[in-house]
């Protein structure tokens, strides 16, 4: 039959130090406290937990696999940090987002609704709020990549361990993983028969009840079943409605079956299932532009002055429901001195939002999305484990992935109203009154009340296909008595993508270009202006794009309709594929990894690592997608007169789309997609483990080139590629255990980001800047101590951790806001988190935790954008205040 550990009862200690040491050394430890047959610590076989326990000796040794191999965690030459599940249960830490309180080289946050969440490594990484943007940064769960971190960011559900792999590792984890990996790996089913429940309960009327049982079904098939369900009040009062937003309401299964029957063969088959519904996510004003006395005049109101004081004005409650479910299957089979492995997994992804994105208590700009993600995901690995130097990964990974997007921009009762006073205020009124539109439906010919008329803006669908695989390996041969070991690894990547993006723009000023409709009213008809001298349309031109003085509206010196170009913000769209754009991208790359360890001594190790990363185009599908300059050229206009003007169907001159066709009104340029990012660094290691401390320390140099910058504008998205990005700096980990009962763990990173090449930002040039919201210096530290009752096997465990970011700029500015300051005014954050917990835990498998999380209530700002379609006002995302509860844990 095969091994597994009995239950945890009676070894809260030992878990516990196995956790702090995790915590602390960069490596992707394998938590031993349920270690599977056949586990070897230096070499010798592990029988018996407490052989188990007298391997670890204080040493904290601990497997392995960040490199898809077993090794010690002094061994392993690469750059990781780790959690593991005894961590995450202490510090009550429930979702990838909270990691980054224990991890100081991640990032993590979750912006406008739940789906939303972006993960950095090391300062690089970049917005989730578009499903064409590939991450830099890959999530993986037991093995199994998740495209879209909507897929994975429930709740964390009888977790391993979750490794944080810093740097590119496109060697053996393929094309998302050019910033780095996070691997959350959690426990198998066992053949003995065990399992926990848990029921925790909270501020703001937080309940979560999770539990899990595993156990044999025959000598050779163990079955193990978990679950869990998270439901929280809201912390945000809705202040229109009363009602409470920012809450938890999601809940999760999963069924696992293990096939070991101690022979060549090891299966292992899961299926989950994961649901969320939540209302998410609060947005406060943080600077009130001149838009903002117009909201309050059409009845409307904004939260000002207060950006923490946890209310807001919507006009209605925000919808975020995302499911996603899957199943994979992972055999092992020994052959001799070979392991070959094979890891097949399906999974669907289905997300739908319907927000108030105008985000105050005006009805004027609704968004529904509607998305669906079917991935189908093959990997093959075939690993020797020679008693010769020489020894060898060789591995293919194939990935198959179709993204469905129908979504819609929709004016609410209240758009005309605001837009009108808008327009008013806009054509220098000193106290805006409504008229202004209905003046302009008279003379451009449109019905009366059409301009922001209620119902749909847009309706548009967007769709993605994408087809990748790659070849992968890693070579190492051991010299010196094995004390050196030279490793080269290689991983090509063919990636090949399908998109087709069409839209019904339905306003119909947006679908006026103004300077045609002067042209058209100067002339008299397209005809006449065209049966014109040269010099004569060339007059009307220049005309038709120079805007009118305050207090002057004569045509025969201006235009004066361009003042209407403000409220064209959504123009018509051309479709794509068309007789221009063919709507793909080919991408291959090749990428390797050159290593050299050494064991300068029985306890401390050092290596150099020089490694290539490799990220696949990513495509704008928005509504915000827009052909390249050269395919198509706008007109030329006037410094201060808005791009849409440029659109003019009379003025453009020759360009590859216009010559076949394809224009159409108001067309601007932009990107369809962003080029590939390339990715290397270089990297130096010292690995030291003595009794009553461990060390590791990494100095590296990261540099990647065409970053895919994706901002927000204020009206829509820009994905574009940055030259470069650098980032040069040290992460160092350590454990300190003075005393059998006292643990510190201590993490410090520093980063010394700049942007080499940076001219085309949307904020201007930001070559030799600091990439905004990168921190120089992050910290994460804890000291647990425990109190052990005699010899009852009953123990009390406090734990206190403190996490740090320095003051840094949240961004680089704003398109809108920033731009009229000349880049100045930028808003900033520092971030000091403490939490805490206190656990008894009693030899009959029982225990009771007191836990705070952000305990000092401390408040900062998460990230900033231009507020929509209101110029001159800055929204932002505020954090999470302090949270406290208790948990009931039993094991058994």
């Amino acid at each position: 039959m095969a091994y597994s550990l009995p239950g945890f009862a009676g070894t809260s200690r030992y878990a516990l130090y196995a956790g702090v040491a995790a915590l602390a050394l960069p490596a992707a430890a394998h938590a031993q406290d349920n270690a599977p047959a056949g586990v070897s610590i230096d070499g010798e076989d592990v029988e018996t937990q407490q052989e188990l326990e007298r391997a670890l000796g204080g040493n904290n040794v601990i497997v392995v696999t960040a490199t898809k191999r077993e090794q010690t965690l002094q061994e392993a030459p690469v750059s990781v940090s780790v959690t593991t599940g005894e961590t995450l249960e202490r510090a009550e830490i429930r979702d990838l987002i909270d990691v980054q309180t224990v991890s100081p080289s991640l990032r993590v946050s979750q912006l406008q609704n739940s789906a939303t969440t972006t993960f950095i490594i090391r300062g690089f990484g970049n917005g989730d709020n578009n499903f064409g943007i590939e991450p830099s940064v890959g999530v993986f769960i037991d093995g199994v990549f998740r495209s879209r971190s909507a897929g994975a960011i429930g709740d964390l559900a009888n977790v391993n361990r979750i490794e944080v792999l810093r740097g590119p590792q496109s060697t053996l984890f393929g094309k998302n993983a050019s910033a780095g990996v996070i691997s959350v790996l959690t426990r198998e089913p066992q053949f003995e028969f065990g399992g926990s429940v848990s029921a925790t309960y909270g501020n703001y009327d937080q309940m979560v009840f999770k539990g899990d049982i595993t156990g044999p079904i025959t000598d050779s098939v163990a079955f193990s079943i978990d679950g869990g369900i998270n439901k929280r009040d809201g912390y945000v009062t809705e202040l229109n409605s009363g009602e409470d937003i920012n809450d938890r309401d999601r809940w999760n299964v999963r069924g696992q079956l293990l096939f070991d029957n101690n022979g060549p063969l090891r299966v292992r088959a899961i299926g989950d299932y994961s649901k969320i519904d939540e209302l998410c996510c609060q947005v406060n004003n943080l600077v009130a532009g001149p838009t903002t006395p117009l909201v309050r005049l059409a009845g409307g109101d904004i939260v000002t002055n207060d950006f923490f004081s946890d209310t807001t004005y919507l006009n209605f409650l925000p919808v975020n429901e995302v499911e996603s479910y899957g199943g994979s299957v992972q055999a092992d089979l020994e052959l001799g001195a070979l392991n070959l492995t094979s890891i097949t997994a399906y999974r669907e992804l289905h997300n739908f939002q319907d927000q108030d994105v105008d985000f105050t208590g005006l009805d004027f700009i609704r968004e529904i999305r509607d998305q669906d993600v079917e991935t189908f995901t093959q990997e093959f690995r075939l690993t020797s484990n020679f008693d010769g130097p020489l020894n060898f990964l060789l591995g293919g990974f194939y990935f198959n992935e179709d993204i469905t997007q129908a979504s819609s921009i929709i004016n609410g009762q209240d758009s005309r109203l605001f837009f009108d006073l808008l327009a008013s205020a806009l054509g220098g009124a000193a106290v805006p009154t409504p008229g202004t539109l209905a003046f302009a439906e008279g003379q451009l010919g449109l019905p009366n009340g059409s301009i922001f008329a209620p119902g749909p803006s847009t309706i548009e669908n967007f769709s993605l296909s994408n087809e990748s695989w790659s070849i992968f390996g890693t070579a190492d041969i051991t010299l010196l008595d094995d004390r050196l070991t030279l490793t080269a690894g290689f991983n090509y990547t063919d990636d090949k993508k399908d998109f087709a993006l069409s839209q019904q723009s339905l306003d119909p000023l947006a679908n006026i270009n103004l300077a045609d409709a002067y042209i058209i009213g100067a002339a008299g008809s397209a005809a006449n202006f065209a049966a014109l001298p040269a010099a004569q349309q060339q007059a009307i031109g220049q005309l038709a794009v120079t805007p009118c003085p305050a207090g002057v509206n004569n045509p025969a010196v201006c235009n004066p309709l361009l003042g209407l170009a403000a409220l064209q913000f959504l123009p018509p769209f051309l479709e794509i594929p068309n007789a221009v754009e063919p709507g793909r991208t080919r991408d291959d790359n090749f990428s390797y990894t050159l290593r050299a360890s050494f064991e300068l001594t029985p306890e401390l190790n050092t290596y150099f690592t020089y490694a290539t990363g490799f990220k696949a185009s990513s495509v704008n599908l928005s509504r915000d997608s827009r052909p390249v300059l050269g395919d198509y050229i706008p007109a030329t206009v006037p410094a201060g007169v808005r791009a849409v003007v440029a659109g003019s169907r009379f003025l453009s001159p020759s360009s590859p789309i216009r010559d076949a066709g394809e224009d159409v009104t108001n067309l601007t340029t932009g990107t369809r997609f962003a080029s590939p990012e390339d990715a290397k660094v270089y990297e130096l290691g010292l690995k030291g483990n003595y009794p009553g401390i461990s060390f590791n320390l990494a100095l590296f140099d990261q540099t990647i080139e065409n970053f895919q910058s994706f901002l927000f504008t204020g009206t829509g998205f820009t994905l574009l590629n940055a030259g470069e990005q650098s980032t040069r700096g040290f992460e160092f980990d350590t454990v300190i255990t003075p005393a059998d009962p006292l643990a510190f763990t201590f993490a410090l990173t520093y980063l010394d980001a700049t942007y080499d090449e940076f001219v085309g930002s949307v904020v201007g040039n930001l070559t030799g800047e600091r990439p905004g919201g990168i921190p120089e210096f992050s910290i994460a530290t804890s000291a647990t101590y425990t109190h052990d009752f005699g010899a009852s096997g009953n123990s009390l465990i406090g734990r206190v951790d403190y996490s740090h970011e320095s003051n840094v700029e949240v961004n680089n500015g704003l398109p809108t806001y920033n731009a009229r300051l000349g880049n100045s005014e930028i808003f900033r954050r520092e971030v000091n988190l403490v939490n805490a917990s206190l656990t008894l835990a009693l030899a009959n498998g029982l225990e009771v935790t007191g836990f705070v999380r952000n305990a000092f209530n401390e408040r900062y700002i998460l990230t900033v954008f231009d507020s929509v379609a209101q110029e001159g006002s800055v929204s932002g995302y505020p954090n999470a205040p302090r949270t406290y509860g208790g948990t009931v844990r039993f094991k058994f």
